[in-house]
C-alpha cells in the first residue's frame, strides 16, 4: 500500500491528497512534525533529502518527494494527464509555473503571515514577493479569460497544483476580488467531483510559528 509522507496545514500536501481523493487510491498517512525536527532526522532525508512534505512510498518501498512530481506520477493513464505529447507538456508548463512563481510567493507570503513570521522578514524580500504574487494572478487572470482551465479544456494535476496555493492568496494579503476571470476558476475547480474542501490551519500545531529546522 502507498504510505504518504504528510503535514497537515502543507498546501502541498493538499495537492497530493486532492489526487489521491479523486484517484481512490487505498494509502496510509504517516504524519511528518516539521517544525519539531522530525523532517530532518536521517531515516526522512533517505525519503526526501529536503526533510520537507509530502513524499510517497509506493508498496515495493521506492520513494519519492516534491509534490508535482507526485503528481505527475500518480496521474498517469488517468484522465488528470493528457496522453499527447504536446498537452503533456503544457501541463508540464504549468507545474513549473506554480513552483517557480505560486508557491514561492503566494505560499511563502501566506506562511509567513499565518504563523506570525511576517515581521522578522525584510521589507524588500515581502514587497518582492508580493510583486512576483500580483505579476502571477494577473497572468492567470489572462489565461482562464480564454479557457475554463489551465492547461486546456479539461481539469488536470495543473489546476490541482495551481489552486493550493493560488486560491488562498488572500491568506497572504493578496486580494484577488479584481480577478474575476480567476475567481470563476477557482469556483470551477471546487464543483469537481471528489474536491476536497478540507483544510487545516497551522494554528493546529502549537509548534509552526518557530521557524522550521
Amino acid at each position: 500500500m502507498l504510505t504518504l509522507y504528510d503535514y497537515l496545514p502543507s498546501q502541498n500536501g493538499w495537492k497530493v491528497r486532492q489526487l489521491l481523493r479523486h484517484l481512490a487510491i487505498p494509502h496510509r498517512t504517516k504524519i511528518i512534525s516539521i517544525f519539531e525536527g522530525a523532517g530532518q532526522s536521517p531515516a526522512y532525508l533517505a525519503i526526501n533529502p529536503w526533510g520537507a512534505v509530502p513524499a510517497i512510498r509506493l508498496g515495493d518501498g521506492r520513494v519519492l518527494s516534491e509534490s508535482n512530481a507526485i503528481l505527475w506520477y500518480l496521474s498517469e493513464g488517468t484522465k488528470y494527464r493528457p496522453d499527447e505529447a504536446f498537452a503533456q507538456a503544457k501541463v508540464l508548463q504549468w507545474l513549473s509555473f506554480e513552483a517557480d512563481y505560486v508557491q514561492a510567493s503566494m505560499g511563502s507570503l501566506r506562511f509567513w503571515t499565518l504563523t506570525g513570521k511576517l515581521s522578522a522578514r525584510s521589507p524588500s524580500l515581502v514587497d518582492g514577493k508580493r510583486a512576483i504574487a500580483v505579476r502571477a494572478l494577473g497572468i492567470l487572470e489572462r489565461e482562464f479569460s480564454s479557457r475554463p482551465f489551465i492547461a486546456g479544456e479539461v481539469y488536470s494535476i495543473a489546476d490541482i497544483s495551481l489552486f493550493a496555493y493560488a486560491h488562498l492568496a488572500n491568506d497572504a494579503g493578496i486580494a484577488t476580488d479584481g480577478f474575476r476571470s480567476f475567481e470563476a476558476w477557482i469556483a470551477r475547480v471546487k464543483c469537481q467531483e471528489g474536491h476536497l474542501a478540507e483544510m487545516f490551519p497551522y494554528s493546529i500545531d502549537p509548534h509552526s510559528s518557530a521557524e522550521p529546522p
